[in-house]
C-alpha cells in the first residue's frame, strides 16, 4: 500500500512539473512573439534593409548560444528576448518588401494566418494526444543536412525552382519540429522552458518565412 501511494504521489508530482513547464513555455513563447512583432514593426517603419547573411548568422547563432549557456539563470530570459527581438528585426524588411508589392498585404496576412493555424493544429494535436514524436529526431537531423546542402547549392548554381523547393522543405521541416518539440514538452523530454521556447520560436519563424515565400510565388508577387 505504501509503495502504491508513493507511486501515485510521484506520478502526480511529475505530471505537475510537466504541466508547469508547458505553461511557462507557452506563456514565454507568446511574450516573445509579441516582442518579435514589435521589433519587426520598428525595423519596417525605420526602413531597415535586409541584413547581410553573415551578420544574420553571427547574430542569430551567437544569441542562441548565449541563451543555451544562460538557460538556468535570469539572464536566460534576457537573452531569449534579445534573440527573438533580433529575429524580429530581420523579419521587418522582408515583410516591408512584400507589402510594397501588388496584393502584398494579402500575401503577408495569408502567411501569418496559415502559420498560426498550422502551429495551433500541430501543437494542439501533440498536447491533447500526448503521442511521442521522438522518432522524428532522425528525420529532422537528415532534413536539416539536406536543406543546408540545398542552400549551399543555390549559392553556386542557378537551379530553376530551387528556392521554392527549399522553402517547401523548410515548411515541412518546421511542421515536424513543432510536433517533435511539443511532444518533448508533454512527455517530459524537455524540462527547461527557455530552451523549449527557443525551439518553438525558431520553428514558427521558419514556417512563417517559408510560407511567405511560397504564397508570394503562387500569387505572382515574388
Amino acid at each position: 500500500m505504501a509503495i502504491q501511494e508513493y507511486k501515485t504521489y510521484s506520478n502526480s508530482a511529475s505530471s505537475e512539473s510537466v504541466n508547469k513547464v508547458i505553461r511557462n513555455t507557452f506563456t514565454l513563447l507568446g511574450m516573445t512573439l509579441v516582442f518579435s512583432a514589435l521589433t519587426a514593426f520598428i525595423s519596417a517603419s525605420m526602413g531597415f534593409g535586409r541584413m547581410n547573411i553573415f551578420m544574420f548568422l553571427i547574430g542569430a547563432y551567437g544569441l542562441m548560444y548565449l541563451t543555451h549557456k544562460t538557460k538556468n539563470s535570469i539572464w536566460g530570459l534576457v537573452s531569449v528576448f534579445a534573440f527573438t527581438g533580433f529575429m524580429g528585426l530581420t523579419i521587418g524588411p522582408v515583410v516591408s518588401m512584400y507589402l510594397s508589392l501588388p496584393n502584398g498585404g494579402q500575401v503577408v496576412t495569408s502567411a501569418l494566418a496559415s502559420t498560426a493555424v498550422i502551429f495551433l493544429a500541430l501543437s494542439g494535436y501533440a498536447l491533447t494526444t500526448k503521442k511521442d514524436f521522438s522518432f522524428l529526431s532522425g528525420f529532422l537531423f537528415a532534413g536539416f543536412l539536406i536543406l543546408v546542402g540545398a542552400m549551399i547549392a543555390g549559392i553556386f548554381f542557378d537551379i530553376p525552382g530551387l528556392s521554392l523547393m527549399i522553402s517547401a522543405g523548410f515548411a515541412l521541416f518546421a511542421s515536424a519540429a513543432i510536433l517533435f518539440e511539443t511532444s518533448q514538452l508533454v512527455n517530459g523530454g524537455e524540462r527547461n522552458y527557455i530552451i523549449a521556447t527557443i525551439g518553438l520560436y525558431v520553428s514558427i519563424y521558419n514556417l512563417f518565412m517559408s510560407l511567405l515565400h511560397l504564397i508570394g510565388a503562387i500569387s505572382g508577387d515574388d
